[in-house]
């Protein structure tokens, strides 16, 4: 009997139970690879010769946008590099050491930022108030500096698809604009582009591939700022909507993908003054006396209902 023969009776057979967990763990790699690389692809987010910087804050999302962009580097038909940033604000009981070890385990660059803005949210914002607005922007600013000191072309931001559209019902809801937070997008100073690689991603898929991965979780509350209840209730329905309404939030997700200004009521985006009937078919056009009817959203994906034409990932 031949060393390889010994080396294949030696090597332990899965049990049926371990097979379907890594069956189901290479369906959800492939699906976030597709799904990342589609965002990528639908709205130009990388280019060959980009140095894009991560910006990991050792959450679920941020680790798993930049393990899932180290894999598709490798097999991408551009050239690019990656730099992965985390911004160490400070905050009591902030376990420092965790990405730094992190990162040089898996031989990423990275730069470890150390700004105090912990001291001066906590002066500056009365206590019992939530301290994220100020602390954001805070936050913006030095990563934006440190974008130029490291030469970066591309800013990623590790939200997800439901990051998305609770963003979008939270100015529904409270702040009376139809405005969600876009995959790609010019910084509020014009001098970064930020994209969000992960934005036809589910939440619920990161969840279990970061379990999976075992990455080193760091707490979002070290800071011990009141929550963002009112993000709180959307995230809470949006759950709910989802476990009740199978299919409902893809369908969603594929609306925002899918605007048409002349069937909404903005007259800064249409020209409903200057509109006239001339004669000419077309396809936004009115169709009043016309019943609406509706594809089961259990039954569809986001793939299957886009346009040809159109950016929007499948979420299936």
């Amino acid at each position: 009997m031949n060393a390889m023969t010994e080396q294949a009776q030696e090597k332990p057979q899965l049990t049926e139970a371990e097979q379907k967990q890594k069956y189901n763990f290479n369906k959800l790699v492939k699906r976030l690879r597709h799904n990342v690389g589609d965002a990528i692809n639908d709205f130009n987010m990388i280019e060959d010769g980009d140095r894009v910087m991560v910006c990991l804050s050792g959450g679920k999302d941020s680790y798993t946008m930049l393990d899932i962009l180290l894999s598709l580097q490798k097999s991408a038909p551009i050239d690019f590099s990656i730099v992965a940033v985390n911004l160490d604000q400070k905050q009591p009981g902030f376990p420092e050491h965790i990405l730094p070890t992190y990162l040089a385990e898996i031989g990423v660059e990275h730069r470890i930022i150390e700004e105090d803005t912990y001291s001066i949210v906590t002066r500056v914002i009365e206590e019992g108030k939530t301290t994220c607005g100020l602390c954001s922007r805070l936050r913006r600013g030095i990563l934006y500096r440190v974008a130029d000191e490291l030469g970066a072309t591309k800013i990623a931001l590790g939200h997800h698809r439901d990051d998305i559209l609770e963003t979008l019902f939270l100015n529904m809801f409270y702040g009376g604009k139809l405005k969600g937070m876009p995959p790609k997008l010019v910084s509020d100073d014009g001098k970064h582009m930020v994209i969000r690689p992960l934005a036809y991603c589910r939440e619920k898929d990161i969840e279990k591939y970061s379990a999976a991965r075992e990455f080193p979780i760091i707490p979002c509350n070290l800071c011990g700022s009141q929550p963002n209840l009112q993000r709180q209730v959307i995230g809470d329905m949006l759950r709910d909507w989802d476990r009740r309404f199978p299919g409902r939030l893809e369908t969603m997700f594929t609306a925002m993908c899918n605007i048409v200004p002349s069937h909404l009521a903005d007259p800064k985006r249409y020209d409903f003054v200057n509109a006239k009937a001339d004669g000419t078919p077309r396809a936004d056009g009115d169709k009043a006396f016309d019943r609406e009817t509706f594809t089961d959203p259990s039954r569809i994906s986001i793939l299957s209902s886009k346009p040809a034409a159109s950016a929007c990932g499948d979420a299936s």
